[in-house]
């Protein structure tokens, strides 16, 4: 089963596109941030047409379907890797999913205050992302110090992590399988799947494509 987590800055409208995927909108939404404290979860089954017709081929009358499970994580802010905020809640609930929809906020709304007071989406994916770093450093900070390792696990550390301190995201870095593997034991947030996400206004649905550093990314009018 898929576990999706959607994370944002707050007031990005995680809780609303998190309404919209599942069957029975259940999280709260407000103009206010830090609206969900506690992550909001919910399954949505998959339909699978091949799968039905098999069962009935094979005259099976119980079918269970695919699932995809999404969770609506708290909003993050700068300094969320050193606690601030709901730091490092937030950061455990990321580790929990195994793919992330990164929801960047593009849409205008007086009535909904934006944590930095002014909508940049450049701005506001740096600072996510920034923060997904500094935590998987963390991490292998955490990793050398606390534990015994091997000395080829040590350079394969220092390796990732110099690759981290220039701003990529470990998913980037060429490894072995068998580096893989090791580094797939640290449950690193930045080795993760990201998908960007622009939640745009309604007067902009029909305008062209959003992009942040060139990138086309997927656009969606959550409120609706």
């Amino acid at each position: 089963m898929l576990k999706v987590g959607i994370v944002g800055l707050p007031n990005a409208g995680k809780s609303t596109l998190f309404n919209a995927l599942i069957d029975k909108p259940k999280a709260m939404v407000a103009a206010h941030p830090f609206t969900t404290i506690d992550k909001n979860i919910g399954v949505v089954n998959v339909p699978d047409e091949t799968l039905f017709q098999l069962a009935k081929i094979e005259k099976i009358d119980k079918v269970t379907p695919t699932t995809i499970t999404f969770v609506d994580i708290a909003g993050l802010i700068k300094g969320a890797s050193q606690g601030e905020g709901l730091g490092n809640q937030f950061l455990h609930h990321i580790r929990e999913v195994d793919l992330i929809l990164h929801l960047v906020r593009f849409f205008k709304d007086e009535k909904v205050a934006h944590v930095h007071a002014k909508i940049d989406p450049e701005e506001d994916l740096a600072v996510v992302n920034e923060e997904l770093l500094l935590a998987d450093l963390q991490s292998l900070e955490k990793k050398s110090k606390t534990e015994k390792i091997s000395t080829e696990q040590q350079q394969l550390i220092n390796k990732v992590r110099d690759w981290l301190n220039q701003g990529k995201q470990a998913s980037q870095i060429f490894l072995t399988n068998e580096e893989r593997e090791f580094i797939k034991t640290l449950n690193l947030l930045t080795t993760k799947k990201q998908f960007l996400i622009a939640n745009i206004g309604e007067e902009e649905i029909n305008q062209p494509a959003k992009e942040i550093n060139r990138q086309l990314i997927l656009s969606v009018c959550a409120q609706l």
